[in-house]
């Protein structure tokens, strides 16, 4: 199998963080790889995963509208390249969403995953938290979720999984080969999220190659 290529958007957010993240669980996961930060069409092209950071989800909408690199990754999406949006990424992934306070946003979106996502559904900055989550998908342990300024994922469509929960509250679920959580899993020394992206990324390139 080739080395792979994973891609980290890079036009707004904790962009240097999910490079470290990824090349940590990369490191971990012990695969030849490279890590991009992803800024062109070029770019998009040239990966085999893509991470959508956290941030502020309308301004990312924005400029990749804008560079063309939206439309770009959405192509790549429908032809099975595998996504993991987090926090503002999970917001561009979705069909739908809207703001707690203001309501409905417009902003651009990607609108590939199937579930319609509440923005800042925990509070503001101020009301930031940490809290233990059961994520069966990535084993026994639990995984410590960061939440800034968060969303929530209010529905979802009946191809979307559900991979954890904040009491009654769906935080993480998966749809084909996307990956969309509301918390940071790049703000802990916790690689196993990144690492169960990378092993769907993995399962991708050999489908590819065994076409």
């Amino acid at each position: 199998m080739k080395d792979l290529t994973i891609g980290v958007l890079g036009l707004q957010g904790d962009i240097e963080e999910h490079l470290a993240a990824t090349s940590l669980a990369l490191k971990n996961t012990d695969v030849k790889s490279n890590v991009l930060w992803v800024k062109t069409v070029e770019d998009v092209h040239a990966v085999d995963g893509l991470i959508i950071p956290g941030g502020e989800s309308t301004v990312m909408g924005e400029f990749s509208s804008l560079n063309q690199t939206m439309q770009a990754i959405k192509q790549r999406i429908y032809g099975g390249m595998p996504v993991l949006g987090t926090c503002a990424g999970l917001i561009l992934l979705a069909k739908k969403a809207y703001d707690r306070v203001v309501g409905e946003t417009n902003q651009p979106l990607l609108s590939v995953m199937d579930v319609v996502v509440e923005r800042n559904a925990f509070g503001r900055q101020r009301e930031s938290f940490e809290a233990d989550l059961e994520i069966p998908a990535l084993g026994e342990k639990s995984f410590r979720g960061v939440f800034i300024r968060s969303p929530a994922i209010r529905e979802t469509g009946p191809q979307v999984e559900l991979l954890s929960k904040l009491n009654d509250v769906t935080v993480a679920v998966q749809q084909h080969n996307m990956i969309g959580t509301a918390f940071h899993p790049e703000l802990t020394e916790d690689t196993r999220l990144h690492q169960f992206f990378i092993n769907i990324v993995r399962q991708y390139i050999k489908m590819s190659e065994n076409r």
